[in-house]
């Protein structure tokens, strides 16, 4: 299939407002397409266990073996510099036969409901930079608040489109961008648009547009704002500020908000939204010790929803299982993180939290287009909770430097009334990671 890019009026207007050529830079497009280029391959062995403790479903178990070629030019001399990145993923079945299949790294299985053997995909942007401003077409990976590629699983998810950035004030980055498709972490082809929560039946977004700027030109503080548009769908708009000070004896103070406002917009493809869903946390450091408190809300009759299988959900109560985004839910959290490098074993850290959400069910919309699955006319009192506990280490030197092992256990647990939106889950990750630098 033949994939078109259209620019919205939004994106363009966005885009528009920032600064093509501004300051030159001396070092521009200098280094040179083959001098400035780069190949990264990174290795990841994932182990995934969903086990379910509902009544008739079935647990997902699958190990998989991923790989991931990264290739990044320099650019070609001149004021207008050229280059080039491209990237190919190849994912390998270990383990997961019919019974055990679905537990999302791997493809969707077929007719006798195993995964493939292999699933592949590659792509490439062509990318093009002028003094402090740098433009990229084709395949993208894009992280920011509101479109966020998700690498929370065996190979990372990647988008088709177009993204603006630039550099130059100091302590800001200015970006803005369009995205049309999306390669899922767990398939080989590309696709429209979904959303994590909501309904889209048949229905498909043409485009998700963006535009943000992120600060950091003030030691300990860092700011995002950004507005996106997905088409027929909403629009989405976020803050963040973060301050870490750090007093003496090795205590550090580290208050920060998350704030996202998301409304409807165009066809209402998922129907009437007015969201607002904001994270306050507050953390203390003593030496290698960490202790973070959050608290969470939503406030709207739809849940706080994201692009699907994306990690744009930067809100502090969004745990490995449960993202606690219900409709008018209200959620805290207690977490604790221990590096143990303050016992002479550096690269090895841990960490321990404890979610809980309570929601009233009867308040989401029974008549939505696509939220409809939250209304429970007997879940007034409805809550779960959750228990993540997390190891790390990574060889912090010798022939196998960045080698890295991550264990991870979650167990989600709800009452009566929460069930009838969720499943009582324990799920636990293996997951070991090599990163190489070919050159």
């Amino acid at each position: 299939m033949k994939h078109t890019l259209k620019l919205s009026p939004l994106f363009i207007a966005l885009t528009a407002t920032i600064p093509m050529f501004a300051q030159a830079d001396d070092d521009t497009s200098k280094e040179g397409f083959i001098e400035g280029s780069s190949l990264d391959v990174h290795l990841r062995n994932y182990y995934m266990n969903h086990d379910n403790h509902g009544q008739g479903l079935r647990d997902g178990k699958e190990w998989g073996q991923g790989f991931i070629a990264k290739f990044a030019s320099g650019y070609t001399p001149g004021v207008v510099g050229f280059g080039l990145d491209a990237y190919a993923m190849l994912g390998l079945k270990l383990d997961g036969g019919g019974g055990t299949s679905g537990s999302s790294i791997l493809p969707v299985g077929g007719g006798n409901g195993k995964a493939p053997t292999d699933f592949s995909s590659g792509g490439a942007a062509l990318k093009i930079r002028a003094f402090d401003t740098e433009l990229k077409a084709g395949d993208l990976f894009i992280s920011n608040p509101v479109i966020a590629g998700g690498e929370t699983r065996m190979l990372p998810q990647t988008f088709q489109g177009i993204s603006l950035t630039n550099h130059s004030f100091d302590g800001w980055m200015l970006e803005g961008g369009q995205a049309t498709y999306d390669k899922p972490y767990n398939q080989s082809g590309m696709r429209r648009l979904t959303t994590t929560y909501g309904d889209l039946n048949d229905q498909t977004t043409k485009h998700l547009t963006w535009a943000g700027a992120s600060f950091s030109g003030i030691e300990g503080v860092t700011s995002n704002l950004y507005a996106s548009q997905l088409q027929n769908v909403w629009n989405q708009y976020y803050y963040d500020l973060d301050y870490t000070h750090s007093l003496s004896n090795g205590i550090t103070l580290n208050p920060g908000v998350h704030f996202y406002h998301t409304q409807d917009t165009g066809k209402a493809l998922l129907g009437s939204i007015n969201n607002n869903t904001f994270s306050l946390h507050f953390a203390v450091g003593i030496d290698a010790h960490t202790v973070t408190a959050v608290y969470q809300r939503v406030n709207g009759n739809t849940p706080f929803d994201y692009i699907n299988q994306g990690d744009s959900v930067y809100l502090d109560n969004s745990q490995q299982y449960s993202d606690f985004n219900g409709p008018h839910e209200r959620s805290w959290k207690l977490q604790y993180d221990y590096d143990f490098a303050g016992l002479g074993l550096p690269g090895l850290t841990a960490s321990a939290s404890y979610s809980r959400g309570e929601i009233d069910l009867t308040k989401a919309d029974p008549n939505s287009i696509g939220y409809s699955n939250w209304y429970n006319p007997d879940g007034k009192n409805a809550f779960h909770w959750e228990r993540d506990l997390t190891a790390k280490y990574v060889v912090q030197e010798g022939k196998a430097k960045d080698l890295g092992l991550t264990l991870r256990w979650a167990t989600n647990r709800g009452n009566a009334a929460y069930q009838s939106v969720d499943n009582n889950v324990d799920e636990y990750r293996v997951i070991v990671d090599y990163p190489l630098n070919i050159f």
